[in-house]
């Protein structure tokens, strides 16, 4: 298994140079809204990159949505908290993925009585057979090689302290269902979509500055599929669409508008119908490119990048019949009905 594959927990992109890389400066906290800040994951040559961050400021202290993965990440979210001095007194994790769940024991070891609200959906995934188990057991083989190159040594060294530590990922309010919830004395609706990005995704609508969390719901440029059921996905993003957000924080990349998401979203059921047909891998990702090029960007060296990834999606997806070997839900007798209606697009 290559790097990537061991790693792929990192989301590791496949454009990013492998050379190392001195830790970076975070970005500055941006104000999305009044008590609404974001703080941007750094993209960073040869590591995977952290999950973005949304902070809340709640009457009982600060609500942080989503923790990073690497120490400059959550030291930037301490930072803030510093500076407004202000407790973090709830952490909301979209999803388990360890992009966005690994500075959980950071932040609770300097506010310990903050709470962890998310699903429970990380108990598959660390029990025997699991995603993140069988990724420990060929991060341990690797991690026992002499050649590797410091950073890799580096990366693979905090997935194995993650993993030894497993109770900072798991809730301490477990969300199962959607509905009003008040954290840190600030009202939120709580959105739970099962079976999409991982078997339980969690994101957060703000009546107040209209704004919605989403996670890995949407990841620009390209959607990570490694743990993906996409008929829950597809059915996430419309109940994401639904809502009367002005603006969405997506996992990776930066805020979106509606027209945004709504482009996103549009391109990523047609890409799933023809990951289904017959089609050629780089016909399915010349479609996801071209129905997302607006915010993909015209470098081509990018667009050559985002192709290439999606290739390796379509492969990856037609292993287990379109959809993810992780993956509980069955492929809908819908989503094959979709595939053949659009096949002929795709001729």
């Amino acid at each position: 298994m290559t790097i990537q594959g061991v790693l792929i927990f990192l989301s590791l992109l496949v454009w990013q140079a492998a050379a190392p890389a001195p830790q970076p400066t975070p970005e500055p906290p941006v104000q999305l809204a009044p008590g609404v800040s974001f703080i941007r994951s750094v993209a960073v040559p040869g590591r995977g990159p952290d999950g973005n961050t949304v902070i809340f400021d709640a009457p009982d202290g600060l609500v942080v949505v989503d923790t990073g993965r690497h120490a400059y990440h959550s030291d930037a979210i301490l930072a803030f908290a510093r500076a407004k001095q202000r407790p973090i007194v709830a952490i909301v994790n979209t999803h388990w993925h360890l992009d966005h769940s690994t500075g959980n024991a950071r932040l609770k070891a300097v506010f310990p009585n903050a709470r962890i609200y998310t699903s429970t959906a990380i108990d598959r995934a660390v029990a025997p057979g699991g995603f993140l188990a069988r990724n420990l057991v060929d991060a341990e083989k690797m991690a026992a090689q002499a050649d590797l190159p410091p950073v890799t040594r580096e990366e693979i060294q905090i997935f194995l302290g993650t993993m030894r530590a497993t109770g900072g990922l798991r809730p301490d309010v477990p969300l199962t269902s959607s509905g009003t919830m008040t954290i840190g004395g600030r009202a939120f609706d709580v959105h739970v979509s099962n079976d999409a990005v991982t078997d339980a995704d969690v994101w957060l609508y703000d009546p107040v500055s209209k704004i919605a969390v989403i996670g890995d719901i949407v990841t620009v440029p390209v959607p990570y599929f490694e743990t993906a059921c996409p008929d829950g996905w597809k059915s996430a993003m419309d109940a994401v669409w639904a809502t009367a957000f002005d603006t969405v924080i997506p996992g990776h990349g930066k805020p979106m508008t509606r027209a945004d998401f709504d482009t996103y979203r549009q391109g990523f059921a047609p890409f799933i119908d023809c990951v289904r047909s017959s089609a050629d891998a780089g016909t399915c990702s010349a479609a996801w490119v071209t129905a997302t090029s607006s915010l993909i960007g015209e470098d081509a060296a990018r667009r050559k990048a985002v192709a290439d990834n999606m290739n390796y999606y379509v492969s990856y997806l037609r292993k287990t019949a379109g959809k993810a070997a992780d993956c509980r839900a069955s492929v809908s007798v819908e989503g094959r009905r979709g595939a053949l209606r659009r096949l002929r697009s795709f001729d």
